[in-house]
């Protein structure tokens, strides 16, 4: 399992000739990275002397966090083998017309999953972003830098896994289901950017 690669390893495969680990994996580790980063600072700021009138909402943001890296974690490795059934459907035979319409099928339906799986993840690092938001204006003030870096990473990865959408929706040929994911991805999108913007109004945070 990729998820269970060392650092290096993971690095490795990714600079290889092999197409997976690919983007859509390297969103969803951002996302557990910028997770992981929140739930640092959350931690950091839990029962440390000033922050007491933070402390539960700290403790909530904590919990969740854990949960989002986890499901995050879990995305580095549903995405590899989603495009690992979209390639594996491709070899599929297509001697007969009855052959050539599974094949079909079966392409289609590991497009569809090629699309939910980084849409899934772009809407948990939307979710990452706004906690690391949290933490950066609600946390301790010796970890703002850690915290910034997390609201960095979750918006990269919002966008990034939201790239992976995009390329499989162009081959899906459901045009509902096209439609559907195109408006959520670009209300993702722009929720996004405007979160970004309301963030950076909100004030100076390293003084």
């Amino acid at each position: 399992m990729l998820a269970d690669l060392t650092i290096k390893e993971f690095l490795k495969q990714t600079g290889s000739g092999s197409p997976v680990p690919g983007g859509g994996s390297v969103a969803a580790l951002s996302a557990a990275l910028a997770a992981s980063l929140i739930e640092m600072v959350a931690n950091l700021t839990i029962g440390r002397k000033g922050y007491e009138v933070v402390e539960e909402d700290m403790q909530v943001l904590a919990q969740e966090t854990v949960r989002l890296r986890e499901r995050l974690v879990s995305a580095i490795d549903n995405d590899s083998n989603a495009y690992g059934n979209v390639v594996s459907a491709m070899r599929l035979p297509k001697g007969t017309d009855e052959e050539k319409q599974q094949r079909e099928k079966e392409i289609q339906n590991g497009l569809k999953q090629s699309a939910v799986i980084p849409m899934g993840v772009a809407e948990d690092a939307f979710r990452v972003m706004v906690l690391a938001g949290e933490v950066v204006v609600k946390g301790n003030r010796n970890t703002v830098s850690d915290g910034s870096v997390g609201v960095v990473m979750a918006k990269t990865a919002v966008l990034s896994a939201l790239y992976n959408v995009k390329i499989n929706l162009s081959s899906i040929k459901d045009k509902i289901f096209v439609d559907n994911m195109s408006r959520a991805m670009r209300e993702l999108e722009k929720n996004t950017l405007d979160w970004e913007k309301g963030f950076g109004a909100l004030g100076d945070f390293w003084t």
